[in-house]
């Protein structure tokens, strides 16, 4: 049945050095949904804020706070809505890691601090001399939102201007030596794939470079799909992509996770599954 669908596409704001790439999976997804018949309006994300989104199905790519909690609202009044606004607030980086570390999944060692404490002693005491500095609240933005630290002490500066951006939670990641590696898949599908970063130059702000190039590590690929597939089902996403480090012994740990990203490097197949996944959700729906 030929369904009328809201698209809403991301804010540029939240596409850091990837606007264009952003743009490029929602447009080709919008288009391959009415190549199959459907009605596809869309919308961008300072849209629902100021005109009537009249569609009772929406898929998005919305990252703003206000978005979302409207999002949310509709979704309890009975639209559907892909990805889910509760998970798009899910993948927020305080609420992603203490999610994924109640569901003991593989991740680094972890702390949440405010920003108005001085971290030198906690992170003394968890032995984090090596470590990733990122703002709690919300994605990354700015380059400085995540920031690698060599030593407590410099922790204290990253901290004092994430507080004087008004920003009140820091979570701090265990660096970990390894193979970085992004992946990306849709719920439902048989989509998947991954691929090292750091020999395809494919990154929002180039901190790819800190574990640098991949050294190839063997490790389990069907792992990393379980990993990934558990992920999405535990912070309630169908459309995402991820990082994780492989280290030298073959030990996969999820450092990222993120609701609908690009797709860049494999967007030309990966928006057939991406379409379909929608699909199936408004025939369940209807179900």
């Amino acid at each position: 049945m030929k369904q009328t669908i809201a698209g809403i596409r991301r804010g540029n704001l939240f596409s850091p050095n990837h606007t264009g790439n952003d743009a490029a999976v929602f447009f080709q997804t919008a288009a391959y949904l009415r190549s199959k018949g459907h009605v596809v309006n869309e919308y961008i994300e300072s849209d629902l804020l100021i005109r009537e989104i009249p569609e009772n199905v929406i898929f998005n790519m919305v990252r703003d706070r206000r978005s979302v909690r409207l999002l949310q609202r509709w979704e309890d009044e009975g639209r559907l809505v892909v990805n889910s606004a509760y998970g798009i607030e899910n993948c927020t980086r305080e609420n992603m890691t203490r999610r994924l570390l109640a569901h003991q999944i593989a991740h680094p060692l972890s702390l949440f601090l405010g920003t108005g404490e001085d971290p030198v002693e906690a992170l003394s005491a968890a032995g984090l001399y090596h470590c990733w500095i990122k703002r709690g609240d919300f994605h990354a933005i700015h380059r400085e939102d995540v920031t690698y630290v060599r030593h407590p002490d410099e922790a204290k500066d990253i901290l004092r201007e994430f507080a004087l951006r008004g920003i009140e939670t820091a979570v701090v990641n265990e660096h970990l030596p390894g193979d970085l590696i992004k992946f990306y898949g849709v719920a439902g599908t048989a989509f998947f794939y991954w691929f090292y970063p750091s020999n395809t130059q494919h990154g929002k702000f180039g901190l790819e470079q800190i574990n640098g190039t991949a050294r190839g590590y063997p490790f389990d690929e069907e792992q990393l799909r379980a990993l990934g597939s558990e992920a999405a089902e535990v912070l309630n996403i169908r459309i995402y992509g991820g990082d994780c480090i492989v280290s030298e012994d073959g030990l996969i740990r999820l450092i990222d996770f993120n609701d609908w990203p690009s797709f860049a490097p494999c967007r030309d197949s990966a928006v057939p599954f991406i379409a379909a996944c929608i699909l199936d959700a408004i025939r369940a729906r209807e179900d």
